[in-house]
This record gives C-alpha cells, structure tokens and sequence, in this order.
C-alpha cells in the first residue's frame, strides 16, 4: 500500500496563525480539520516525453479550518469529481517542548481504537473518510514563522495480509455513473451497494464476481492506495468474512485505472485489535516530523504586522482577557507638534498597535534635535533642517511600514500674538486645515513647546466632542491629562449635584482642561526671552517618561466602559479618603491628571473639574466659537485681553482687587 503524503498550503499556517493570536491562545484541544485528495494521475514530461506518475497527497489550506467545508463525508468535495474530503483533527500545542514529548504511539493508538470500534461495531453509511481519519500535531513559532507538523493516517495493520494473486490490469471503471468519494461494492451484473451492505450484496455472488471500487490516490503501477487499506481490513474481520475480492482503483483520466485480484487473511473472530500504522515520513525518508519555514515566502510588510500584534495579542492569552485591542488599533491619532514629545508619543502609539497617525508642526529639524528626539538622525538637520512633521512621518514609516503616518507643516494661530495683515490668509488656510485635521481624528494630544499655542486646539477639541491629551514639560517635573467632555445625555455619568456631599466620591461632573485653572488668558510667552528661557530646558529623561504616561491614560480610557466621558478615579481632595471603585478599565484606574516630580521620584493623581470661565472650553468660549469660528480666533489674537472679557476673568480680576483694597482678613478660627 502506497502511503498519504501530505500538501500543506502557506494559507492554512497563516489561518492557524490567526487562531491561535486571537482565538485559540493557550487552548490545545484538538480541531477538526477536513482535507481532500485527488486521484493518482500519470503526466508527461515535455522535455523527455517520460510519463511521471503524480500521486494524490492530502491538501490542507485555509478552508480546512471551516466547519462549513466539511460537508456530507460519503461525497466528494462540492463542486469537483476529482477531490474527496478526508477528516480529520488538528493538536497544536503551546511549546516545541511539548511537541516533542507528546506520546505518538498513544496518539495513534487513540485513533486505531476509533477505527477498529468501526470495523468490529459498524453502522450504517460506512464512508471512505469514516475509515481514514487524519490526526496532524503542530508547534507554530510564531516569532519566527516556523511551523513544525507532523502527520498521521492510521491503519490497521493486519497479519497475515491480503495478498496480491493476479491483477495490475487496466480496466474500465465498472460503475461511472455512480458517485465518486464512495467506497462501492459491484457485483458483475452492473448494480453497485455501499460497503456495508455487503452481507446481503454479496450474499449469493461468486467471489471471482465480488468486486471493491474505490477512488485511489496512487499511481504506482503495482500498489493501491493507503485508503482502501482499512476497508479491506474491515472486510477480513466482517461476518461473514470476505476471503477473496477484486479491487478496482479508480484513477485519473490521464492514466487507466487497474484491477487487482486479492486473497484475505483468515482470521480469529475473536483477535484482538491489530497494531497500527501511519505516521508520515519526512524528507530524509524517516520517520520524524517537518517543518516549513514561512518567513522568506511572506510579504515583509505582512510580517511585520502580524509581529506588531503579537506582544499585544499575548497580553489577552492570560494576564488581560478583556483587553480591546481593536479599539486602540483603530483610534486615528493627531499629534500636534513633532518635537521631542511628538517623537516619544508616536513611537508608543505604535508599539500600541495605532495605525493612523498624524504629526504637525511648523519648525524643521535643527543639529540639537536628533539626540533628543527619536525619530530624527543627523542628516535630517542638514541643509537647513527637513520639516518636522514630514520627517518624523517618514521616520515612523520606515520602522514599521504599515503605519499610516501623516505629516503636515503648519503654524497654529495663538492668542497675544497678532496676526500681520500679510499673513491673514496663511493663518486662515492654516486655521481651516486644523479644523479638518481635529474633525478626521479620535484624540488629540497637545505636545507643543508653548502654553499659548495649546489655545485653539483645546477650543477645537471641546466644541468637537474629542478626546485631548494634554503633556507639558517642567525641567524636572512633567503634567500628563487628558481634557474632560461634557456629559453625554446617554452617559452613566450624570451631571454633578450643586453641593456634593463628599468630595471623597469620584468626580462625575465635566473634568477641566488645561486652562480650566487659570486666572488669566493665555497670552504671548516667546517673546523677549533669553537662550535658556527659548530652549526647552529639561531632564532629558522626562519627555520619554511624560509621553509615555500620556498614551498609556489614553489606552486606559479607552478601554473603559464611557471611554473618553470615563470619570476620575480619583477624589476631587488628596486630603479625602480614596474613592471607591468604579466601573473600570480593565488596565486600572483612569486618573484625570498626573503630575510627575523627578526630583523625588514621584507621581501625583489629581482631579479638576471644569471651570465655567476658563478661556479653553466654557459654555461662553465653545459658543462664540461654534458661532464665528474665525472671527474668535482673530480677536484672542489680535487682544490679549479679549478672551478674559468673553468669559468674565476680568470681573473676577475686579472682584478680587476690591477684596484686597478693602483690607479685609481672615479670622484662622474661620471655618470654610
């Protein structure tokens, strides 16, 4: 008997790739496969006009794993009278360790019980694919695309055997009208039965006149195929015992099919189960597993996306179940300004899996930059320097091809600083750019180097209901936040009451943004300051440590049920008792604030609500800018005194000095 070899498409390792990352993790129960073989066919080399025989291996691909695909197993593949379905399951397990301990003799021996419980206890509609089960072990190194395998197709050996006394010659197919992928018995008078029908079949039929037809993979010359095996071997063991047969192997066209006389073995009713056989040889012809090395056939784009999924995807084998993975993958980021914190966002957003990121600024790459600023090298600051935004977009591209990384060149109006008459219509092709930018993306992060610049893009982020991360740099100190959205009608997260009880319970009125704290507008800080007062003067650890807080709050948010409209964990005092839990995150608490102090090593979580005259996003800002959006920027531009006249600051500035002029002071034993 001609052995099964087996064909495995790149398709069903790519498939099995996708299932163990997203579905199967550390799960090694076994899967049904179904895979299909052709008959064996003879072709004819062009060249020396040899004939060649092709044998029909077992063809597993992506469709393999599809329970949709198995179909009824008495018939051939849907479609197709030349492909016949096998059955079988798949064990990948979880180490190359636990490869090789596995016990294959056990393995095999499992499978040969199945059979032989067939073969002594048959029912009705005994199929070719019935007595041929598969069984295919599997390691898949996915850090390497290699996939070790090693495949089985057990049969029962019988001893003695059934010998061959005339035969090997060519024959018509005896039943062409009848249905391939059977196993059919015929008995000379051109009516065909199913195997298991033979008792009452065969049972006044001559044995020179019982004839096996089945569809057969070899097209060796004197060997049948490996599936007719454990039918002969369930006709040796039936009651009564067939003794002597004709097998007809159906072949391809291309190649006549054959007919062999045999003789059967005679056997004890009563004889234990035959040892069994089956585990495929490798190359070397030995027995011992394969493995295909996928690496040099993929795509390298290809490959390295499914390498950047895979420490993520590994997180949910175990540690985090929950973990919405798509959702960060799918947040479009705008990340304004592409300097030192630009860099260090970007290259976490990434390692995150966020594949749609867009960088803007309007500086070019100076000599001082690519030491501190990851994405730049020295030659981006020659001949002037590239533009930022372009060069760090080009830059995460070459790290990781599949990110979609955008970078555009333009300033940001900011309050304070005038606009000159001759410049009106760049800042407004850069205001309405801005604002197209802002509409496109899910978050916002602000990583410019100045507080006045962060301005309009706070206004934009609130009237546009988005998520604004806000980082902002001392020399050893850094606040990383993300700016509150007012609640939503359909949120959990109700307005808050007029006098909270506690202030101990979590915040669930409008978190602050950046300017929600101040008492003046934000004005022009650039000008008139010395060398160590323009550069950004830092520890140069803190950006990396700033930048990455930022986007690990992001994910955090995300990953809450309320996403962005999630309320703080943290009470609105730090003298308050800690709040207690909330519908969470699955990665922890989402903070509003964290303000870090290198100086000591230490974070601190704090809470601001929204003030309802802060120049950023108070009802009275969002609705001048929702009315005129232009004209509003113009005025906080041109006057610097303008925003803290929109929202009332300047009558808290009155109130205030009238307080001090009064000389009014305050008692210690006051109670407030």
């Amino acid at each position: 008997f001609l052995p099964v070899s087996t064909s495995i498409s790149p398709s069903f390792w790519h498939r099995l790739t996708s299932l163990k990352l997203h579905h199967l993790k550390l799960d090694d129960t076994p899967l049904p496969l179904v895979g299909h073989y052709a008959r064996g066919r003879i072709i004819h080399d062009k060249r020396t006009g040899q004939a060649v025989p092709l044998h029909g291996a077992l063809e597993l691909d992506d469709a393999s794993f599809a329970a949709d695909h198995v179909g009824d197993s008495t018939s051939a593949t849907p479609g197709s009278t030349d492909r016949f379905q096998l059955h079988g399951l798949l064990r990948n397990v979880n180490t190359l360790d636990d490869f090789k301990r596995l016990d294959k003799a056990q393995l095999l021996s499992d499978l040969g019980d199945q059979i032989w419980s067939i073969v002594r206890e048959p029912s009705r509609g005994i199929s070719l694919a019935d007595l041929n089960p598969f069984l295919l072990v599997t390691f898949a190194d996915l850090k390497k695309y290699r996939y070790y395998y090693w495949c089985a197709f057990p049969a029962l050996a019988l001893k003695p055997g059934w010998e061959v006394t005339t035969g090997w010659a060519p024959c018509d197919d005896p039943a062409p009208e009848q249905p391939s992928g059977q196993i059919l018995l015929s008995r000379g008078d051109g009516e065909t039965a199913p195997l298991d029908n033979f008792a009452t079949f065969w049972a006044r039929t001559p044995p020179d006149q019982r004839t096996l037809i089945f569809d057969d993979p070899s097209s060796h010359p004197t060997a049948l195929g490996w599936p007719v095996r454990n039918a002969l071997t369930y006709l040796a063991h039936a009651d009564p015992p067939i003794r002597q047969l004709s097998v007809v192997s159906r072949r391809d066209k291309s190649s006549l099919s054959c007919v062999v006389r045999l003789d059967g073995p005679v056997l004890d009713s009563g004889a234990e189960r035959p040892a069994v056989v089956g585990w495929e040889k490798n190359d070397k012809g030995k027995l011992g597993p394969r493995m295909a090395d996928l690496a040099p056939l993929m795509d390298p784009t290809r490959l390295a996306d499914q390498a950047v999924d895979l420490n993520l995807q590994l997180m949910r084998w175990r540690i985090l179940p929950s973990l919405d993975l798509d959702k960060v993958k799918n947040t479009r980021c705008l990340l304004l300004g592409a300097g030192t914190l630009g860099c260090y966002v970007a290259r976490t957003l990434m390692a995150w899996g966020v594949r749609k990121i867009s960088l803007v600024d309007s500086s070019t790459v100076s000599f001082s930059n690519p030491v501190r600023q990851p994405l730049f090298e020295f030659h981006d600051s020659l001949d002037g320097g590239k533009p930022k935004a372009e060069a760090a977009a080009a830059a995460l591209k070459r790290i990781y091809p599949g990110v979609d990384a955008t970078g555009v060149s333009l300033s940001v109006p900011m309050p304070g600083h005038p606009i000159p008459s001759t410049s009106l219509d760049q800042v407004r092709a850069d205001f309405d750019q801005l604002d197209e930018l802002v509409d496109v993306h899910d978050v916002v992060y602000l990583l410019m180097d100045s507080r006045e610049s962060r301005w309009l893009p706070t206004v934009m982020g609130a009237a546009k209901d988005k998520l604004v991360m806000n980082v902002a740099l001392g020399f050893d100190t850094f606040l990383a936040m993300r700016h509150g959205l007012a609640p939503s009608p359909n949120s959990l997260a109700p307005n808050p009451p007029a006098a909270p009880a506690s202030t101990s319970s979590p915040f669930r009125g409008r978190l602050g943004c950046y300017y929600c704290n101040d008492i003046v507008a934000p004005q022009d800080s650039l000008s008139d300051r010395t060398l160590d007062q323009m550069c950004t003067v830092t520890r140069p650890g803190i950006a990396a440590i700033a930048s990455a807080t930022a986007v690990e709050l992001m994910v955090s948010v995300l990953q809450h049920p309320l996403g962005p409209r999630a309320p703080s964990n943290v009470p609105l005092s730090s003298n308050d008792a800690p709040a207690p839990q909330e519908p969470a995150s699955p990665l922890g608490i989402v903070p509003h604030q964290i303000r870090g102090y290198l100086a000591r090593f230490d974070n601190l979580k704090i809470t601001g609500q929204a003030y309802d005259r802060c120049t950023g996003c108070s009802d009275t800002i969002l609705e001048a800018y929702r009315s005129d959006p232009f004209s509003l920027v113009q005025r906080a531009c041109e006057d610097a005194k303008y925003l803290e006249r929109v929202t009332g600051l300047d009558k808290l500035e009155e109130e205030t000095e009238a307080l001090l002029a009064e000389g009014v002071e305050w008692s210690e034993e006051d109670d407030f």
